[in-house]
């Protein structure tokens, strides 16, 4: 698993030490798994099922939760997870028009 990096034992979410494109096969954990998404460098993977609600944990600390279920080897980005420790200073509603948050 040399394009991916687990920073810490606990953590449920692996790092992109490279771009890997969609359609890349790997293995996470002995779990043989191919990428639907592109995943940039530094960007994060599941390394397990996470469900609607579960904590991300990065580093061994929880930085935030999911908002949908996230499998393994999905992208863990600002889409499907929320920070509960940073302010949303804005936000983007359906018709696409950012307003500030209140």
């Amino acid at each position: 698993m040399d394009a991916f990096l687990r920073l810490h034992p606990e953590d449920n979410v692996l790092v992109a030490l490279k771009m890997v494109e969609a359609g890349t096969p790997i293995s996470i954990d002995g779990r043989d798994v191919v990428l639907t998404d592109n995943i940039a460098r530094a960007h994060k993977i599941a390394a397990s099922p996470i469900s609607a609600g579960d904590v991300i944990v990065k580093y061994g600390m929880p930085i935030g939760r999911a908002t949908a279920n996230i499998a393994v080897g999905r992208h863990v980005h600002v889409h499907n997870i929320r920070s509960d420790y940073t302010p949303t200073y804005s936000l983007r509603d359906t018709d696409g028009v950012e307003r500030k948050a209140s």
